[in-house]
């Protein structure tokens, strides 16, 4: 039976060249979904924050603040616009990083109109000294700035617009509790599944006008880790492969052969999830070996491998830690082909 390809009206097979030239932003912008009802997944999340939004809107009043906690790449950026949007509120995005000082706080503060959202990524990145400025302006809606300095030093107040903070990042741990505390509203995003990934990857390609079966985006749903910004980055590099090197379509088998070609395995693993394996069975015999080590071995950074690659590898049974570092499971000798021991020394690693 032929495959059915879900191909928009008005839609040639072959893609016009003038497509390729759209800018990512413009692009990453046409893919977000902008109502709750277009989002895919995260139900009760999702239901949970609906009915917030409606409440507020019901007594005409500011939601309240916000914090959404989960891994990189599961819609926490898109939630806050959707939330923006049907708060009927203009958005302000900044992170935690970017706010070097109390006077850039301040400056995004008082720019405020009335009843609008405040998103600040990576929020765990803030500065004490900083976040300490956020206490006040999150239950009062007040700014409290200290002029000069020695004798002549001065606090001034100043009324802040009602608005709504909005939160963002992958380690809650790292907020302090007078932070966390201030945030009424607290939700964690989890791990897609499968099914829900390839609805998210169907409905990219027919907005990127690409010609998909169910097998083909079933495929890439697959691989992409349970995250759907990886699931839509995987869709466009796949894309560039069938239009290259076949018509343009995507099926089960060119999905393969394109994912093949970025090393990313039938579970989902690429170069790097292999090397972290290799690393921790070769180099040091299985395991425990500490984060530090590890993150040299492997030539990547330790908040990297401890905020992006780890989290998927002890998920599926790979990795394990333990006291004394990161362990190599039996999944992962299976996995590598490589027989499993235990050094002398050595814990047991099952």
């Amino acid at each position: 039976m032929a495959s059915k390809f879900i191909i928009p009206s008005g839609v040639m097979a072959e893609r016009p060249h003038t497509e390729l030239n759209q800018p990512d932003a413009a692009l990453e912008g046409s893919i977000r979904p902008k109502k709750f009802d277009e989002f895919t997944g995260q139900s009760k999340v999702k239901e949970r924050l609906e009915i917030a939004v409606d409440a507020a809107t019901q007594r005409k009043e500011v939601l309240d603040h916000v914090l959404l906690n989960g891994p990189p790449g599961l819609g926490k950026t898109t939630l806050a616009h959707i939330i923006a949007q049907a708060m009927n509120a203009g958005l302000k995005n900044t992170s935690g990083p970017t706010i070097e000082k109390a006077g850039d706080l301040a400056g995004l503060l008082t720019n405020l109109e009335p009843g609008d959202v405040l998103f600040i990524d990576e929020i765990h990145r803030l500065q004490k000294n900083i976040e300490e400025y956020l206490y006040p302006a999150m239950e009062d809606f007040k700014l409290d700035i200290i002029i000069d300095q020695g004798p002549n030093a001065r606090s001034v107040c100043i009324n802040l617009p009602r608005f709504t903070l909005i939160g963002a990042t992958t380690r809650s741990g790292l907020l302090s509790s007078p932070l966390l505390s201030r945030f009424p509203i607290r939700e964690r995003l989890d791990y897609y599944g499968a099914d829900q990934l390839r609805d998210i990857t169907q409905r990219t390609a027919q907005i990127l006008e690409v010609p998909i079966d169910l097998e083909g985006a079933g495929e890439i749903a697959r691989r992409s880790r349970g995250t759907p910004r990886i699931a839509n980055n995987l869709l466009r590099r796949v894309r560039d492969y069938a239009q290259v090197r076949h018509d343009g379509r995507i099926t089960k088998a060119i999905a393969d052969q394109g994912l093949a070609l970025l090393e990313i395995d039938e579970n989902g693993l690429d170069e790097m999830d292999k090397r972290i394996l290799e690393a921790i069975i070769h180099n040091f015999e299985g395991g425990p070996v500490g984060l530090n080590s590890l993150a040299v071995a492997v030539g990547e950074e330790p908040d990297t491998l401890e905020e992006v690659y780890e989290p998927y590898l002890i998920m599926e049974g790979y990795l394990k830690r333990t006291p004394q570092g990161r362990a190599a499971t039996r999944l992962s000798y299976d996995k590598l082909g490589v027989e499993a021991t235990r050094g002398p020394d050595q814990h047991e690693l099952f």
